[in-house]
Parts: structure tokens; sequence; C-alpha cells
């Protein structure tokens, strides 16, 4: 991908312009601002983020200029606090996240979206599935997410409600990622689980869950959505990139070559690459993984307004204090650094 050069803002994109009127052209040759970031992620190792672990490990961000810290936590709730601390500059977290934050008057926005769909399973223990065959059988159960507030945690409570449930007819159990997350169904720690692949897919190759709803592919998606559903993003408060336009652009554009990679690439080269913990012992279940998961990448960074007021449907459906508000899809996601950089 070669970045072109382009003007800065001569007009404005509704409420998503930020980068100042009439400003500087950027060079191709030109500088980051911050060459060196920190970026928060919830849980690297899910394929829900490995559009970031392909920009770390093909050496994307090097290649921009950039030289990337990545601190990773225990879920996404937890990645946004910190950029709102101001101890990270960019996350890779859910979509939904820019939403809230706007509307408590929090000015951060999408630059690039990863997922076009969620990619999360519901399942149940296997030994279950003769008690809990829908969702709406949950009621009682401990159910293992991510992290309360991350995105496996709100489609789960979407899911509950669209099944006649209130949110609190579970008990939510934070079991991070990875095998912390095997294990808590594996001892029964928990009695189903919201997560994803490659969690999910270890599980379901090990015969030990059954699965509820599967948002990995469009047709699960709409199937509870009834539209797309944006899923993980790169999101920056909007006064950093009216700060470092170059920077912001150079991280858009390390983000774009890992979907454009993962897009072109063989199951076995994303293997290759990944680190050899993410693979949870097993490569080719890995690779079943990637396969099973594949379709919900974005090719080209965008996210819809179709996406955008599906979205916007699930948080008003479950949190009172989105139920009457007015969010502009310009204020959540500004495609202009995606429309700068040339594939």
């Amino acid at each position: 991908m070669e970045r072109r050069t382009f003007l800065i803002g001569t007009a404005s994109i509704g409420a998503a312009a930020f980068l100042p009127v009439n400003g500087p052209a950027i060079a191709d040759d030109a500088k980051p601002e911050k060459p060196d970031l920190t970026l928060a992620v919830g849980g690297k190792p899910l394929l829900y983020y490995l559009p970031l672990t392909i920009a770390e490990k093909k050496g994307f961000f090097k290649e921009e200029g950039l030289n990337v810290t990545i601190n990773d936590f225990a879920g996404g709730a937890k990645s946004l606090q910190a950029l709102i601390g101001g101890s990270v500059d960019v996350v890779a977290g859910a979509y939904e996240h820019t939403i809230r934050m706007q509307n408590k008057g929090q000015d951060i926005v999408a630059i690039c979206g990863l997922g076009r769909f969620p990619g999360i399973v519901i399942a149940v223990r296997k030994e279950l599935a003769g008690e809990i065959k829908s969702v709406a059988d949950l009621k009682g159960r401990k159910i293992g997410v991510t992290a309360p507030g991350s995105s496996t945690a709100l489609m789960l409570q979407y899911a509950l409600q669209k099944n006649g449930l209130a949110p609190t007819d579970v008990a939510l159990i934070g079991i991070g990622g990875g095998a912390s997350a095997v294990a808590a169904i594996k001892n029964g720690e928990v009695d189903g689980l919201s997560h994803l692949d490659p969690v999910i897919a270890q599980l379901q190759y090990e015969d030990q869950v059954s699965v509820l709803i599967d948002t990995r592919t469009e047709a699960g998606t709409r199937a509870l959505f009834g539209g797309p559903n944006p899923a993980a993003t790169v999101y920056i408060q909007r006064s950093f990139a009216e700060a470092n336009p170059v920077t912001t652009q150079r991280v858009t554009n390390a983000f774009l070559k890992a979907l454009k990679w993962i897009e072109q690439a063989k199951p076995e080269e994303v293997a290759d690459t990944v680190p050899e913990e993410y693979l949870l012992g097993n490569r080719d279940l890995y690779i079943q993984a990637f396969k099973n998961s594949k379709e919900m990448y974005s090719p080209d960074g965008m996210i819809s307004e179709e996406g955008y007021k599906s979205m916007m449907s699930v948080l008003k459906t479950l949190d009172p204090e989105l139920a009457d508000a007015d969010v502009p899809y310009g204020k959540t996601f500004d495609p202009r650094f995606i429309k700068a950089a040339k594939l």
C-alpha cells in the first residue's frame, strides 16, 4: 500500500471533521509527530483483534515509522478507561464505545473498522445442552465473558433481551481470553460463555460446548441484529488526531495493510505469523478457527451507516442512558484517513 499526498480538511465532513481547515498537505515523507505510541487492547490473542497482531508481527507499524507499545488488558472496557485516563494513545476496541463516549461528551472517534461482524458465539457446556436449548433458558446461569462491560457482555445482554430476559437474569463472570476462558468451561466455573475464536473453536473441537448463537458470519449476525454490526475498530481521542495528523494517518495505514494481508493470506500463513501461544497448543485448530472467522474482517476499514444504525439500535435497547440519545454517525466514525490511504 502506498501513501499519497492529501489535503487536510478543506471542507468539514459533518461533526466528524477534526483536522484543521485549510491545514498543510501531508507529504509522503512527512514524519510522525509522535512516533512512539502506546496502544491498548483487551484480549489480543483473540481473532477479534487479529489485524492488530498482523500489523505488529508483519512490521507494518515499523514501515510507517511507528514504535508501538501494546498494553493488553483483560477486556475492552479497561482499554477504554486507559484512553480516557490518558495512559494510552490509541485503542483497538469495540465500535460501540465511540457511541457511548460521544453520548457522555467524550470526543472519541473510530478511524478504522477492523471487523464487520462481532465474531462472538454464545454457547453452553455440553452437559447442560439438554437443559439449555436456547438463550431463553439461561436465566439464573453463570455466563463467562472476556470482561464485564466488553463487547462479549454487550452481545449476551442483547440476546437475553431479545429472548424475553433481563440482562440481570444471568451472572456475568469475567474469564479473560485464551487459556483462562477454556479452563473456565472445562472446570465448570461457568455454565456457558459469550466469547470468540480461537477459544470457541477449541471448545468445539473438544466437544465441550453447544452453540446457541453464532455471529462469526453475516447470516448469523443478521439473524440476531437484523443487520451488520460493526465490531473491532481503531479509535482515538479526537484531540489526538488534531495534534498528530501524520501519526494518525500512519496508524490507519498500518491497520489497512494488515486487513489487506488478512484478506489475501492463506490460513497457514496466519498461523505461522501469530505468536506460538495464540495457537493454544493446536496449530490445525487455530487454522480452522481463522477459517471460521475470516468472513468477519473488514475488507476496507470502512464502517457503514447501516452498521452504525444496527449498533445504535442495540445500545438504545440495552442502555437507558442511550434510549433517547442522538449521536450522529459522523461523530462516531471519520473515514478520511482511510480515504487518504492508497492500497
